[in-house]
């Protein structure tokens, strides 16, 4: 029987009231280079995307994955769902503290630190480029105005 050990932090907790919704933190310190969740993924087929899923909010946790055609050798994009905590991660542009890779083989994504992470701190990843929702990351700062910027100066 072909086994993969699945690994989960005990360390993480999901809080459900952030300002991005849900978002998952860390309730100790947690080093540079720890894999935090190995999460299995359910493969969609190209029709029940198309036909249901693409349609629900369940797109919005899906994650492009690559399969070989066995009657070619190219390669066509499906989509997974990520389960367990994989699909909890929050987005940041600029400031993502965990990365990703897919297990093609294996079905699986792992999750690990890029940095060390501070206790309480919330564990981000990048969605990528193509958003379907207005970033807070590419919101441009408001620039104060000259009598804010002369008045923030102290004499």
């Amino acid at each position: 029987m072909e086994s993969i050990p699945i690994h989960r932090s005990s360390t993480l907790t999901l809080v459900l009231d952030t300002p991005k919704g849900r978002g998952v933190f860390s309730s100790v310190p947690i080093p540079a280079g720890t894999i935090i969740e190995t999460a299995p993924i359910l493969l969609l087929s190209m029709e029940e995307w198309e036909s249901h899923i693409k349609h629900t909010c369940l797109a919005h946790y899906s994650f492009n994955w690559p399969i070989k055609d066995v009657n070619s050798s190219t390669t066509v994009m499906h989509q997974a769902v990520v389960l367990g905590l994989g699909s909890m991660f929050n987005h940041s542009k600029f400031g993502q503290n965990v990365g990703w890779k897919r297990n093609i083989d294996a079905g699986l994504v792992v999750y690990t630190t890029l940095r060390d992470i501070q206790l309480g701190e919330e564990l981000l990843i990048s969605y990528g480029d193509k958003l379907w929702f207005e970033d807070v990351d590419d919101i441009p700062e408001k620039e104060a105005s000259a009598e804010e910027f002369l008045g923030s100066i102290g004499v």
